[in-house]
């Protein structure tokens, strides 16, 4: 990674849990903008740079719970994998589902990794901080596309 800061864009309605991430990844060796956004809507808006998000930084990974409100987890997964703009970018499915048919269908959206959410809060903070680890030491990530026009 360059020495700019890594953007992570963190899909997810449950306080508690954006909390828990934020908290993991203040450990990270890296500079992490994090942003949240908690429903689908607003995911697709962020990366659509509309509406509030029209200087959003196109995120060098997405963390992503299935169980949104206003638009489903695995829409926005469609949605990223079927814009040619986006597809590039990283996405963990980091949710609670353990259903064989969300982990089927969630790698058929192209996923790039499932990660169902320990329930204990230790393992939780553990995870968060394997994918960090991972995503931004192990991991060459794509360069952040720049918007047409500029």
């Amino acid at each position: 990674m360059t020495n700019r800061a890594v953007s992570v864009l963190l899909v997810e309605d449950n306080p508690a849990d954006v909390r828990l991430a934020r908290e993991a990844m203040k450990a990270s060796k890296l500079q992490l903008d994090i942003t949240v956004v908690e429903d689908g809507e607003l995911a697709l808006d962020y990366l659509s740079r509309r509406g509030a998000y029209v200087d959003a930084t196109r995120p060098d990974l997405i963390l992503l719970d299935l169980n949104l409100p206003r638009l489903s987890g695995l829409t926005v997964l469609e949605r990223i994998k079927s814009d040619p703009e986006l597809r590039p970018i990283p996405v963990v499915v980091l949710t609670t589902s353990d259903s064989q048919d969300d982990i089927m269908r969630s790698y058929s959206l192209h996923a790039n990794c499932y990660i169902r959410k320990p329930p204990r809060l230790e393992d939780f903070i553990r995870v968060v901080q394997s994918i960090d680890d991972f995503w931004f030491t192990i991991v060459r990530l794509p360069p952040r596309a720049t918007p047409a026009g500029v």
